[in-house]
């Protein structure tokens, strides 16, 4: 399974010249998560009957407040943990979904994603995972 290592530094406001943000990059401490899954990993819901291709990964919760409240608090996540965005399937529709790594397992075994966009980032599912579509700058 690929693993995905996701830093980042708080933000910095966007006026800051590019030595200011470079000494704040430099003295604040990175924080370090190690994602589980990667880009074109196939997953499943370990709670609902939905499953889809991650597209891309948060190192910890991104999502409005909101959004957040509205999770159920006897199964809501915790914000300190990477989430994906799916491209998602349910036996009814195809949908994007926001899933915490708590709730995701793996589900390659189970096939491809039919969602109609998958082929808009993905050059194919080779068994294991799909495979990044080359962009624009590579076609050089």
């Amino acid at each position: 399974m690929a693993r995905v290592f996701v830093a980042y530094c708080r933000k910095a406001p966007i006026w800051w010249g590019m030595n200011t943000l470079m000494d704040a990059i430099q003295s604040t401490p990175m924080i370090i998560r190690h994602a589980r899954f990667g880009l074109g990993d196939v997953v499943r819901h370990r709670l609902f009957p939905f499953r889809g291709v991650v597209v891309d990964v948060d190192p910890e919760f991104a999502n409005t407040e909101e959004w957040y409240q509205s999770i159920p608090e006897d199964i809501r996540p915790s914000r300190d943990q990477p989430f994906y965005h799916l491209l998602a399937e349910n036996e009814e529709s195809y949908y994007g979904a926001y899933v915490s790594e708590g709730n995701l397992i793996p589900d390659a075994e189970n096939g491809p994603v039919s969602h109609p966009q998958v082929p808009e980032a993905f050059e194919g599912f080779d068994g294991e995972r799909y495979t990044l579509r080359a962009g624009p700058e590579s076609a050089h």
